[in-house]
């Protein structure tokens, strides 16, 4: 597993790169090297389209998964046990499904299209261009235990939430933190516990962000339409009130450009999923990880008073009571951030 190269020393920023000061001429930020760029664009690479996720194969049958020993366009080690074929489905759960599921055999699941390896652990491409994660396995255990298979439908993350309003999914799914004004419209039925992270460019002079007015004259990327997005929003006063100049945003609504503006200059912190940018940390060169502001329950999203809601619920607790959920986690490095039972809408943090 390739290493970030040493970081200078703590305390000692590169010139021109504190928070007050525009971005840095060419040659001044070290990480924009030949290497550097090429193992951002490595990583960033797509392995082309796929037709269905690992894991979705009929209950009973074998789900595929990446061969043995296979890497990511990073060369790092893509975990491949195989955590999902021997959970058993709980005829007592698929009874709590809808009518029309149980008739069909399938949920329809709306979420984004991941590409590359730059979306792990939640969830990436193996070299056989294999849907792969901790999403995936999570959500395919879950399909396990209810006695039926998904209909995986691609969207957007600003989409999938409105298209789980309007009928289009049965189920939504892309790591959507519950917050107040998400259960004010849709149900959440949790599956794991994730953050509010930064994650810097190596030169940079701050090594912590504890609070938003840590980011003030810094440009910071993030996905619209997130409750990283909400939580800039609402903050964007505070370096003003602080007597700081305010930080700027910008919006990508794929990660590619977020992790490419962190090695060119263009962006000088990324602000996204706790689990997502701890593991960018490790993988990307000349990056570092700044710290975690929130924690936020996640959870699948499904339409206000389904009964799909606590039938997911009641399988994620299942997995957990078999000890297939601690599997799970335990395969993808991130046994911390699980929970000790699913809910239905659970107390919100923001």
């Amino acid at each position: 597993m390739p290493t970030n190269p040493p970081r200078p020393a703590a305390g000692r920023p590169r010139p021109g790169r504190t928070a007050d000061t525009a971005a840095p001429a060419a040659g001044l930020r070290t990480a924009v090297t030949a290497a550097g760029i090429a193992a951002a664009l490595v990583l960033l690479a797509g392995c082309g389209s796929h037709s269905a996720d690992a894991g979705s194969a009929p209950p009973g049958g074998r789900p595929a998964a990446a061969p043995a020993g296979s890497a990511g366009q990073d060369g790092t080690a893509i975990p491949d046990e195989d955590v999902v074929t021997s959970v058993t489905a709980d005829p007592a759960l698929t009874a709590e499904l809808p009518a029309r599921i149980r008739s069909r055999g399938s949920i329809v699941l709306g979420t984004s299209r991941v590409v590359g390896t730059s979306g792990l652990p939640h969830g990436g491409q193996a070299p056989d261009g294999s849907t792969v994660g901790l999403d995936i396995d999570l959500r395919n255990a879950v399909a396990k235990v209810l006695g039926v298979t998904w209909d995986v439908q691609y969207g957007t993350f600003p989409t999938v939430i409105p298209g789980v309003q309007n009928g289009k999914y049965d189920v939504g799914q892309d790591n959507f933190g519950a917050t107040r004004a998400r259960e004010q419209v849709v149900d959440f039925a949790t599956y794991l516990n994730d953050g509010q992270s930064f994650l810097g460019a190596e030169d940079i002079a701050a090594d912590k962000v504890t609070r938003l007015t840590d980011l003030c004259g810094y440009t910071v990327a993030t996905s619209p339409g997130s409750t990283f997005q909400q939580l800039l929003t609402d903050g964007a006063g505070e370096c003003a009130a602080a007597g700081k100049k305010p930080y700027k945003v910008q919006y990508f609504s794929d990660n590619a450009p977020i992790i490419l503006g962190l090695t060119n200059g263009k962006v000088d912190i990324s602000f996204g999923p706790t689990l997502s940018l701890e593991y960018e940390a490790r993988h990307i060169p000349r990056t570092k990880y700044l710290g975690q502001i929130t924690t936020t329950p996640v959870g699948f999203v499904t339409a206000r008073n389904s009964p799909l809601a606590k039938a997911l619920s009641d399988a994620v607790n299942k997995l957990i009571a078999t000890g297939d959920y601690a599997r799970i986690f335990a395969k993808w490095g991130v046994t911390g951030t699980g929970v000790t039972r699913s809910v239905v809408n659970p107390p919100t943090t923001f």
